[in-house]
């Protein structure tokens, strides 16, 4: 069994002050990296346009990219809802955003950290929809939180997941390409339409950011994903996430310790020792269990052995 825990590999600077607190908010979690046996893997954002948790995913799910393609392209076949998708047919998402300039540059809220209602998507999406006839592109509602776009083959291009604009900066992924000028301009219109509408006048009375434009990503075929016969069981918990993107590491602490009583604790009780995959901004971290007499796991944890590439990745 893997346990995959994104958010969980804090950066050096916060992890060298957490590291005195780890042992009491989760010490199964911290007995697992005593015994465990680290692989650490550098993961380079900027060329695949998703994060390291995202890479994961994409890689267990077997995605081949083309050659012209990044690793985020694939991110639309994998994350697509609804059935009767053509193997063959490049599948692109766009999902609802907000967008802030700031002194130096435009942040971004991804879908997640919005609280978007199934209303205020419908919503938005029956609005939209005008904007895009005779356009060449297609909406599709596939979630509240995203839509399924049809997009011309000639405005192909390599995007960024939302996960990784949201972490970094709208100017470091807006495409420039002649080929997304189409994409660009419908852009701008939703945002245009969206300014004002009663969704986000709602929003605004209940302290909520207006969601103002979609973040198109994805292009990557089905077909591209190639699942392996028996990927084995993987159990994918979120909940250090939020709090490791918003540097709250109370916070971070307190999911851990929630992680600890909900999760691992139980998982040692059953005497089930998994296989740890821990991702951060730009690293991943696979912990294969070690095995050891039974009367061994009761030592003292060799926290000076994990510790050091907790605390010295880079």
């Amino acid at each position: 069994m893997h346990i995959v825990l994104p958010g969980a590999l804090p950066d050096p600077e916060a992890a060298r002050a957490l590291l005195p607190h780890l042992h009491e908010a989760a010490p199964t979690f911290t007995g697992w990296l005593a015994r465990g046996r680290a692989r650490l893997r550098t993961i380079e954002p900027a060329a695949s346009g998703c994060t390291a948790y995202e890479q994961w995913q994409l890689e267990r799910a077997g995605f081949k990219p083309d050659p012209q393609q990044n690793l985020s392209a694939g991110l639309g076949p994998l994350w697509a809802s609804g059935g009767g998708l053509a193997p063959d047919q490049p599948i692109w998402l766009a999902e609802l955003v907000h967008m802030a300039p700031t002194q130096s540059s435009t942040a971004m809220l991804a879908s997640h950290a919005l609280h978007i209602t199934p209303d205020q998507s419908v919503a938005l999406f029956e609005s939209a929809q005008t904007l895009f006839e005779g356009t060449g592109f297609q909406l599709h509602h596939d979630s509240d939180e995203r839509w399924r776009i049809g997009v011309p083959a000639s405005c192909a291009f390599n995007g960024a997941s939302p996960a990784l604009v949201a972490a970094t900066s709208v100017n470091d992924w807006w495409p420039q390409q002649e080929a997304a000028r189409p994409w660009r301009r419908l852009f701008n219109e939703i945002q245009m339409l969206w300014y004002g509408h009663p969704a986000n006048a709602a929003r605004a009375n209940q302290g909520l950011p207006p969601i103002n434009g979609l973040w198109l990503f994805g292009g990557a075929r089905p077909e591209q994903l190639q699942t392996p016969a028996s990927p084995g069981e993987a159990r994918c918990y979120e909940a250090l996430q939020a709090p490791f993107m918003a540097q709250d590491w109370g916070g971070w602490l307190a999911a851990l310790a929630e992680l600890e009583a909900q999760v691992f604790l139980p998982l040692q009780q059953q005497d089930v020792q998994p296989v740890l995959v821990l991702a951060g901004r730009s690293e991943l971290a696979t912990l294969e269990p070690r095995i050891l007499a039974r009367w061994m796991q009761w030592l003292p944890s060799g926290r000076n052995t994990w510790s050091k590439w907790w605390l010295y990745r880079n």
